[in-house]
């Protein structure tokens, strides 16, 4: 048995998984604030509870936010410091690893079923070669899947720290905006994450004076902002809202064209995180492939290069559980998806 988490600002996600006619199929799953826990190794004890589940736990793999060096990560959202040299006691688990959370995603995605996949631009669906990934969601995380001729090896970016790219007028004063509104430097990630949802939509009712209506303004008030904003933007209740998911559809396309370009990614782009698959109907409306193909030259290349959004947010889970297996395999020379296959 394989236990994968995927380790976020807020939450834990951990699940065990086992493997039949080799395809992972869960066992059970369970989600867990992280505030309220001092250490990861409290979550993992608390969710394995039962010994004798725990005595089959052969590998066990974790997809963390950010850069990992030599098995260490020291989280930013949460006052943990993650070691696989400590994990491994601590949990009394052999084979251990920590992965970036979007390269997890991208060992996920090979995993998926074809319903988990909406295909945004189709491209041409038969070439193969490298691939990209971008997810939106509390941050901008980002991926690159290199094509080796066998298979695709997620290689982790921190891309979304990179700075923006204004396009336009109407970007650019968003930049200038934003520059004054945090004292400096502007990220895409200050743009194209769950907090630019909020920035944008800061930008649209502070500098353009979009009119914000009473009730949209207790909802903001009471609810969850970028819920509420991207719903009002399907549904088209609000104008604000509207134009926030349509700068925030535009950027978030030319910043994918932008990783299209640097990977050449002849085998796709996959748009993963919260934030795409509740804005289906948003992401149709010609926006996002505008910005994403808005490359000069190079537009007839981007035409070619097909776009998805993962639909499963079990992800970076199915992907964590992949590579947990694969390296322990290597390790012990024991396969427990080959061994699965009869």
């Amino acid at each position: 048995m394989i236990l994968a988490g995927d380790v976020g600002g807020t939450k834990v996600n951990l699940a065990l998984y086992n493997f039949e006619a080799g395809q992972l199929v869960r066992v059970r799953s369970q989600k867990f604030p992280a505030g309220q826990f001092a250490s990861l190794d409290d979550i993992v004890k608390a969710f394995l509870s039962d010994p004798a589940e725990k005595q089959q736990i052969v590998a066990a793999c974790f997809g963390v936010p950010g850069p990992v060096r030599d098995g260490r990560l020291k989280l930013t959202n949460l006052p943990w410091t993650l070691d696989v040299r400590a994990l491994q006691p601590s949990l009394g688990i052999d084979h251990i690893f920590l992965i970036n959370d979007l390269e997890a995603n991208g060992y996920g995605i090979p995993e998926l079923k074809p319903e988990s996949i909406f295909t945004l631009h189709a491209g041409d669906a038969e070439a193969s070669g490298h691939q990209g990934l971008i997810a939106a969601g509390t941050g901008l995380g980002q991926a690159l899947l290199i094509w080796d001729g066998k298979a695709h090896r997620p290689i982790p970016s921190e891309g979304g720290h990179c700075d923006f790219a204004a396009r336009n007028d109407r970007e650019i004063a968003l930049l200038q905006y934003l520059r004054k509104t945090l004292n400096g430097r502007v990220s895409f990630e200050r743009v194209v994450s769950g907090l630019g949802i909020k920035n944008i939509y800061a930008y649209l009712r502070d500098m353009e004076k979009l009119d914000e209506p009473a009730w949209l303004k207790h909802r903001l008030a009471t609810e969850d902002p970028n819920a509420v904003i991207g719903e009002c933007a399907e549904d088209g209740s609000s104008s604000i809202c509207f134009e926030t998911m349509k700068m925030f559809c535009a950027a978030y396309g030319a910043e994918t064209g932008n990783i299209a370009l640097k990977v050449l990614a002849h085998g796709g782009m996959y748009l993963g995180g919260g934030i795409a698959p509740k804005m289906l109907k948003t992401l149709q409306n010609g926006v996002f492939m505008a910005a994403f193909l808005d490359k000069g030259r190079m537009s007839p290349l981007l035409q070619s290069v097909p776009v998805r959004v993962i639909l499963d947010d079990t992800c970076a889970l199915l992907g964590a559980a992949a590579y947990a297996e694969a390296r322990a395999a290597e390790i012990s020379g024991t396969s427990e998806r080959a061994s699965s296959v009869k």
